[in-house]
């Protein structure tokens, strides 16, 4: 996948609120990678603040969505992993900002 729609991806999934801290999953740090096969078969990796998130489903639910109007992308697996385990080393400047983190 070219460098162009790697960008497009990463900001639709910016479009993506936990929906218990109110900021965007890319900015939290929870996408770990997206991968992109010849059919346009899309893997996102990605974890949650918590191993019993109880939103989940929905994350889940809103991630495949917001790839949904790329063209290049077909189907969406999200896969979910805990290792490396997420902390708030991963949030960005913005994020930290947003959520009163130092």
């Amino acid at each position: 996948m070219d460098e162009q729609l790697k960008e497009n991806i990463m900001g639709a999934l910016e479009l993506v609120v936990d929906p218990e801290l109110g900021v965007d999953i890319v900015n939290l740090g929870l996408v770990y990678d997206v991968e992109m096969d010849e059919s346009g078969n899309t893997k996102v990796t990605m974890t949650l603040t918590s191993m019993g998130c109880p939103l989940a489903g929905t994350i889940v639910d809103q991630v495949k969505r917001s790839l949904a109007d790329i063209p290049e992308v077909n189907e969406v697996d999200v896969n979910i992993v805990f290792n490396p385990p997420w902390t708030k080393d991963r949030m960005s400047r913005y994020a930290k900002i947003a959520l009163g983190i130092r």
